[in-house]
């Protein structure tokens, strides 16, 4: 049997993975002296709630090798094969812990891969291994597709608040009440496994409008899933889902709460999307 196993960095909740048949390896979320298993231990309403109480932002860590070592062992000793999809190289070093954990285990039943995205542009591509899965393909073959669909995952989100990219020390105090005054709405993508800013719109309309000019010059492949994903408030990713329904397609769609790995930086309101380009 295939394994199909990823970290909380996807944002797929316990309910959905095992809905998926899938395992998901926790991060761990940090304020001040107490430490979380993200998804486990603190759900994502708990982890907003903290957040924006918090004077100091909280920090995430991965697994660390031992870890992904204990969960490797468990199906490796009963016969099955794995296919790991992990949060992005450049944005952690979870995919490096489970590279190593991989080399101590010293097995060719293991096909780990570096997403080089996170949240739901990771879960796009859980999604469809899971697919290629359930369609009977070998674990090599998994590994083969999905690191030919990386390059064309796609992500696009619009930030809602300046606060939490000020408290990180990605915005100068001085940008951030700026950006404040003049409503400024950051719409920020993965690219090459790391976080960029594309824009810097004024208020949501025209950060939406951004977004759906973004994405008819990256169409998206009906062929594949797409996923929406928010922080806190959903309303706000209604309206951009709304814009999307006349004009893109998708096999399938999810909607999803992006939680800390990535919901530390951005803070509440952000809402965007992630999906297979043409």
């Amino acid at each position: 049997m295939i394994r199909i196993i990823t970290d909380s960095a996807s944002d797929i909740t316990r309910e959905e993975a095992e809905k998926l048949g899938i395992e998901i390896v926790p991060l761990h979320v940090i304020f001040g002296n107490d430490v979380f298993m993200d998804g486990v231990d603190i759900t994502h309403d708990e982890f907003y709630t903290r957040l924006e109480k918090c004077e100091e932002l909280p920090k995430t860590s991965q697994t660390n090798p031992a870890g992904f070592v204990e969960v490797f062992e468990k199906y490796i000793d009963q016969g099955d094969e794995i296919v790991g999809i992990f949060l992005s190289s450049k944005l952690s070093g979870t995919y490096q812990s489970a590279v190593i954990a991989c080399q101590m285990l010293e097995t060719d039943k293991i096909q780990v891969i570096d997403s080089l995205n996170a949240s739901m542009g990771l879960a796009v591509l859980v999604r469809e291994a899971v697919k290629m899965r359930d369609d009977g393909k070998s674990a090599v073959e998994i590994k083969s597709e999905i690191e030919n669909l990386v390059g064309r995952v796609r992500l696009v989100a619009a930030i809602d608040t300046l606060k939490y990219l000020k408290m990180g020390g990605r915005l100068s105090a001085t940008s951030a009440l700026v950006g404040g005054v003049l409503g400024i709405t950051p719409v920020i993508s993965v690219v090459d496994g790391k976080v960029e800013v594309l824009a810097k719109t004024r208020g949501q309309k025209k950060s939406i409008k951004f977004m759906l000019e973004y994405m008819k010059e990256n169409t998206p492949d009906e062929n594949y899933v797409g996923d929406f994903a928010y922080t806190r408030i959903i309303k706000n990713l209604d309206n951009f889902k709304e814009s999307c329904k006349p004009n893109f397609k998708f096999r399938e769609e999810a909607t999803r709460e992006i939680g800390a790995a990535i919901g530390t930086h951005i803070g509440p309101g952000a809402f965007g999307i992630a999906y297979i380009a043409k």
